[in-house]
């Protein structure tokens, strides 16, 4: 019987049926006002948020200063040469300075006259330096460390040695040419 009376209702109210599309968010509309009616907050649909790409990005540079951080707190070779001997640490930094003052000479006296002579100490002050670093690699990885002390204090020795010298040749040759413009008259 029911089926008889649906079947005469679809009659009665062919062409009658509304079939335009309803408005666009018509169905948010309605859960929502459904919620409401009973009580039930709703979930809105999320409108699109700058908020997680910004925290992915803030994310990355946190672990990128960490990495840096972590990178940064490795100890330079003088740190663990100074941990090894910090004797060596204190007399570095006197000969260190003793070496730049002469070097500050040696370039102040360099004229045309002495300027090869100043050249090939450059060259062999960093030859010099450079036999340093390998001692203090040498020292860092372990190797006889009264031994290479020494060599390190000699390497110093040899290089204010070698400036000594050849600021007093340039000396020389400053009072020979002084002398030697001297015995000429015009």
């Amino acid at each position: 019987m029911e089926k008889e009376n649906l079947e005469n209702l679809f009659e009665r109210l062919q062409g009658s049926f509304d079939i335009e599309e309803p408005a666009k968010g018509h169905q948010d509309r309605f859960l929502q006002k459904l919620n409401t009616s009973k009580g039930v907050v709703g979930i809105q649909k999320k409108s699109r948020s700058w908020w997680k790409p910004l925290s992915i990005a803030a994310s990355i540079v946190v672990l990128i200063a960490i990495g840096l951080g972590t990178i940064n707190q490795q100890t330079t070779l003088e740190e663990q040469v100074a941990e090894i001997s910090p004797e060596v640490s204190e007399s570095q930094f006197y000969f260190a300075s003793l070496i730049e003052d002469q070097v500050k000479q040696l370039e102040e006296a360099s004229s045309p006259e002495t300027k090869q002579i100043v050249d090939d100490t450059m060259l062999q002050l960093h030859k010099l330096k450079e036999d340093y670093n390998q001692l203090e690699q040498d020292l860092v990885n372990g190797g006889n460390s009264k031994l290479i002390l020494s060599a390190m204090i000699t390497n110093f020795q040899t290089r204010i040695d070698l400036l000594q010298d050849v600021l007093d040749q340039i000396e020389t040759i400053k009072n020979f040419k002084n002398y030697d413009d001297e015995n000429y008259t015009i």
